[in-house]
């Protein structure tokens, strides 16, 4: 069975999560954040949207997860997550390294249509106290967490609601985490959302992922806290990935951040 399906759709209990150390030389740790967890707005947005899905698919609702990352290596932690609204232009104070339009590429202009991917440096993950079952820990080599942290600045950016790569879903936030984790090199099959609930865009990102996995592994980075902080920009002002293609969307209502 493609490992698509499993890490979209099965869950598991809360109890059989494998919960990162406090502390730790190495390791990625995933968080799962309940859809709209700080905001009402986004949270109702999210339960029709569920509900209209689940009546289409002949199935009850289920709960919805957004997904982040925090990565240790020896220089340093570093919190990976796509967030949607943008709060402001101070990306690289955020550790901003991909920006992509949202709804459509001609919005995109304009901030309020943009998601940015962050790889903040000693950053912080919004409401991760409401996080659920987490963090999970996915793998403490150092190798693995640095390739992982490597392939952040060659994120696709595709518009968030749209389905370009025809994947057969939109992408969003949990899309750009599934894409690095599958091309990092983590198995996907162990990795499960919580019991009762979904991470709906994980299957476009590993479909994207799948189609044209990253030929040799990045290297860790050794010194990259401040490089981190200063991304590529590209054409227009905005920072741009360092092999950028294009992708789908699944427009639920913006992340949790804040």
């Amino acid at each position: 069975m493609s490992p698509q399906v499993a890490f979209q759709l099965e869950s598991t209990d809360a109890p059989m999560a494998r919960l990162a150390p406090a502390t730790a030389e190495a390791s990625v740790e995933l968080y799962w954040l309940p859809l709209g967890a700080g905001g009402w707005f986004v949270r109702l947005n999210g339960r029709i949207w569920e509900a209209m899905h689940a009546r289409w698919e002949h199935r009850r609702p289920l709960d919805l997860y957004h997904t982040a990352l925090v990565v240790r290596v020896p220089e340093g932690r570093y919190v990976i997550e796509d967030c949607w609204p943008i709060p402001d232009a101070d990306g690289p104070a955020r550790g901003v390294l991909v920006e992509g339009p949202v709804g459509s590429r001609r919005l995109g202009r304009w901030r309020a249509f943009r998601y940015e991917v962050r790889c903040w440096p000693d950053g912080i993950i919004a409401d991760a106290n409401e996080a659920v079952a987490s963090p999970q820990l996915l793998t403490n080599d150092p190798a693995v967490a640095g390739r992982l942290l490597g392939l952040v600045g060659a994120l696709p950016s595709p518009v968030w609601g749209r389905d370009e790569l025809r994947t057969g879903e939109m992408w969003n936030s949990n899309s750009v985490i599934a894409w690095l984790l599958a091309n990092s090199g983590l198995p996907i099959d162990p990795i499960r959302p919580p019991a009762g609930g979904r991470a709906p865009g994980c299957q476009a990102g590993l479909a994207v992922a799948h189609r044209s996995p990253m030929a040799s592994p990045h290297p860790r980075p050794t010194t990259q806290r401040d490089t981190m902080r200063t991304p590529r920009v590209g054409a227009g002002g905005s920072p741009a990935a360092t092999a950028r293609t294009e992708g789908p969307g699944c427009l639920i209502g913006p992340c949790s951040c804040r």
